[in-house]
């Protein structure tokens, strides 16, 4: 098979423990790209986070971001694909959270808004190298266009939640997690699956001509839609348990493993 489009997920898979692309790695997606293959990020963070690392790597293609809910261009910022979580789903979400004290953050703009400034929200902008603002008056928020709304939380409470909001929401919103204590929700097609069959389409590729290189279970739908779905060494069990091939970890160049081994032939 010869694959013409590579989604590759940035944390924990792209970038290792110390959040950098390797220069192995660098020089792997230098080459795919100089092999006439498209490469793209596939992200759970916001556009504007998720642009300063793809600037690192000199990529200039669409990516995707929040994940799925928003594919857009790095050159021009012109914006391709856009899923809002629908406003009827996002005032209940609120209105939960706010009733049972949760730690609710939005993206307003490609801006990340939360009602006060806490150990979770700030290791959050950190962890992303991105800047947050306050709005007290936080439920004025819930009725503009947003891609992703985020809790953070226990991870097993988060577990238990899940569910329950399913129940609450319904099937208008897709319910993920990033990271153990991230639970992330976004409209029903806002997800990476979507969003990568949607760049096949843009690129005039299949999408069995796809790669899709993940970690976690929020990259599911993307390793399954694509012709090959690799899980790195480090992913979860689940993942690992549907990849089609199972790479080094993030920390050993598994990005570049993948690319010798599929693309470049190596």
């Amino acid at each position: 098979m010869t694959y013409k489009l590579i989604a590759i997920d940035i944390d924990d898979t792209l970038i290792n423990d110390d959040k950098q692309v390797t220069p192995a790695t660098q020089a792997a997606l230098e080459q795919a790209v100089e092999a006439g293959v498209v490469v793209t990020l596939a992200t759970g963070r916001a556009y504007a986070s998720a642009k300063q690392l793809a600037a690192q790597t000199g990529l200039n293609v669409p990516i995707i971001t929040y994940q799925g809910a928003l594919v857009k261009n790095l050159l021009d910022g012109k914006v391709l694909l856009e899923r809002h979580v629908p406003v009827e789903a996002a005032l209940k979400l609120g209105k939960y959270c706010l009733e049972n004290n949760l730690h609710l953050q939005t993206y307003i703009d490609d801006k990340l808004y939360a009602r006060e400034e806490n150990e979770k929200l700030v290791a959050y902008a950190q962890l992303n190298n991105t800047q947050f603002y306050l709005e007290p008056d936080f439920e004025k928020l819930f009725s503009q266009p947003t891609p992703k709304m985020l809790i953070i939380d226990d991870p097993a409470f988060l577990d238990e939640l899940a569910p329950k909001l399913h129940e609450l929401l319904g099937d208008q919103v897709h319910i993920t997690k990033s990271k153990p204590h991230f639970l992330e929700i976004m409209h029903r097609e806002g997800t990476k699956g979507h969003a990568l069959a949607f760049l096949a389409d843009y690129f005039g590729c299949t999408l069995e001509e796809c790669i899709a290189i993940g970690d976690s279970w929020n990259d599911h739908e993307m390793l399954e839609a694509a012709g090959l779905g690799v899980a790195m060494g480090n992913a979860i069990e689940p993942l690992k348990a549907i990849a089609d091939f199972i790479s080094t970890g993030n920390n050993e160049d598994g990005v570049k493993v993948v690319i010798d081994k599929f693309v470049l032939n190596k």
